[in-house]
């Protein structure tokens, strides 16, 4: 019997393996696949392609959705929580850095 490998399970612990088709992520967020599409066309994920040309989603790109989702819910253009969305994650990155910068100066 061939060694285990295991990839399989790696792949299932990656956040941003595209293990989700459109149909399935549009189910777990409640919404339809033309929202998943449409938050697409406004850049915030960008779904991979299996060989058959099928859009498939990550967990990541699911959780970007479920917020996109939450804003949309709350009367915000899709458009506009995109946007938003993105600026967040920009936010987030940018204390990030900051905070690492932080950190050196205060061991230099």
């Amino acid at each position: 019997m061939p060694p285990r490998s295991t990839r399989p399970v790696d792949k299932l612990d990656d956040d941003h393996y595209p293990a989700y088709t459109t149909g399935r992520a549009a189910e777990m967020l409640g919404t339809t696949p033309a929202f998943l599409r449409a938050l697409g066309d406004h850049r915030l994920i960008t779904p991979l392609r299996s060989e058959g040309g099928h859009r498939r989603y990550s967990r990541h790109q699911l959780r970007l959705a479920a917020r996109a989702r939450q804003l949309v819910d709350t009367g915000t253009q899709i458009e506009a929580a995109c946007r938003i969305i993105n600026l967040e994650n920009q936010l987030q990155q940018t204390q990030h850095i900051n905070e690492e910068l932080h950190t050196r100066e205060a061991t230099s």
